[in-house]
């Protein structure tokens, strides 16, 4: 078992069908989670992905082998452990791969209040312990007792968004035969919208299409749906329910940018002067609609361990990741699909006008998207790329925060090395499509040096 090849930068994710991820990491994981945190008790989640339920064992033998209690919460979406984690005040643990396919699993974890635990906060003592494979055994060992938790996470949600501030709009959801479809039915029992879903049952091989609607492709079907009838929105939830991605009443996706700078609006008008975080990878029109709408924006990196860490240490009531991540202060400062979701809807049912409409109050300039190279050595050639920038491209901020931004002023572009793969992704936005092909080319050239 290669422990380095599946502790990632924010969470453990791997393979299931080679000896990437097996029960005994699980087992090791559990137990070592237990000691790294001195904890009396555990609540574990897990998703639909055929290992799960093994590895909810595995971990479970772990954590009370080790003198701590398991809550057994089921399959639930993560943002309902991070729920339970924060109104209880236990760590919690997820089971899932997120967006990845059937052949993966994984492991979110988070400290009591839902507070992230990544490398530098957890993780990597985690990854050490694990390797020593050192599994303590209590004089006293721990109990299982399951909890259904998904009414109150509901509850909860709803303690956030007044019902009564949606409209009765018509709403397309594409579930992705994900985590979406425990709850989904739920919220829309209590709010006077009327949805119509697509794959909304839970299976674990996902056989209508991958649960990662960050890519195009994985749209297709709820565009189609929109196309045979009027809806106000369409929402698709990725595999493990946390990030949730948006399509106007034309059936076009919204940038994760986009949706930002909306519920940012919408959550300053009662929390004046409160900060809202972004990654630097978000369009410089976040920041400017902040201020413009009274709140103070905060720059970080991206990945949603980041993110958490500084929405705890400024108390920013709202925090927005180009990926499809939303964070808000009322819900301990985690991410949430559905809470997103909600409040979108109420942000449309205030506004009244279409969401074609309204988005362009904040779409300001243009967008390459998220574009990968591969790479054989991630930091050599964002270097490579730095040197050449100082000597051919004039005057720039540059920083690195996180991997190199380039700053012109009227336009910009981040190179960022990706956490699991050899890959670099470059990301460009300027005030014109044609600028943005510009810099992009200007990259690439610089890249294709190497």
């Amino acid at each position: 078992m290669d422990v380095d090849a599946v502790f990632k930068a924010y969470d453990i994710r791997g393979r299931t069908d080679t000896e990437e991820l097996d029960a005994t990491l699980y087992e090791r994981v559990g137990s070592a989670v237990v000691h790294l945190l001195d904890a009396s008790e555990i609540a574990v989640g897990y998703d639909c992905r055929a290992t799960s339920p093994e590895f909810f064992e595995a971990m479970a033998r772990g954590i009370t082998r080790s003198g701590a209690d398991v809550v057994d919460l089921g399959e639930v979406p993560t943002d309902a452990v991070y729920f339970y984690s924060g109104a209880h005040e236990v760590p919690g643990a997820v089971i899932t791969a997120s967006h990845n396919p059937p052949e993966y699993n994984g492991l979110k974890l988070c400290r009591s209040g839902a507070a992230p635990i990544g490398w530098d906060s957890g993780l990597k003592e985690i990854r050490d312990a694990v390797t020593a494979g050192d599994l303590q055994s209590a004089a006293s060992p721990g109990s299982v007792r399951s909890v259904d938790t998904v009414d109150a996470y509901v509850d909860h949600l709803f303690g956030i968004v007044d019902p009564a501030s949606i409209s009765g709009m018509s709403v397309a959801v594409d579930g992705g035969n994900g985590m979406a479809g425990v709850a989904i039915e739920k919220v829309f029992d209590r709010i006077p919208a009327r949805i119509t879903g697509l794959y909304l049952d839970l299976d674990g091989t996902f056989p209508n299409h991958p649960a990662d609607p960050l890519v195009s492709e994985n749209l297709v079907d709820l565009v189609s749906l929109m196309s045979r009838s009027e809806f106000d929105i369409g929402v698709a939830f990725d595999g493990d329910a946390d990030r949730a991605f948006f399509l106007d009443n034309t059936g076009q996706p919204l940038s994760g940018s986009t949706v930002t700078s909306l519920i940012a609006r919408r959550m300053l008008v009662d929390n004046q002067g409160d900060v809202v975080v972004h990654n630097l990878i978000t369009s410089k029109a976040v920041p400017e609609i902040v201020k413009e709408a009274g709140g103070a924006p905060v720059r970080t990196r991206v990945g949603h361990s980041f993110i958490k860490g500084v929405m705890a240490e400024t108390r920013a009531v709202f925090g927005g990741e180009h990926s499809g991540h939303y964070y808000f202060r009322d819900n301990f400062g985690a991410d949430s699909g559905m809470l997103a979701m909600l409040v979108l809807l109420n942000v449309l049912s205030e506004d009244g006008r279409p969401l074609s409409v309204l988005r362009h109050d904040v779409e300001r300039y243009a967008a390459s998207g998220e574009i990968n190279f591969t790479v054989f050595d991630p930091a050599m050639a964002i270097n490579h790329v730095e040197e050449a920038i100082k000597g051919t491209f004039g005057e720039a901020e540059i920083d690195h925060l996180d991997g190199l931004t380039v700053d012109f002023g009227p336009e910009w572009f981040n190179l960022r090395p990706s956490n699991t793969e050899p890959l670099l992704r470059l990301n460009v936005e300027a005030e014109t499509p044609d600028s943005v092909a510009l810099l992009v080319n200007k990259v690439q050239q610089i890249l294709e040096e190497l």
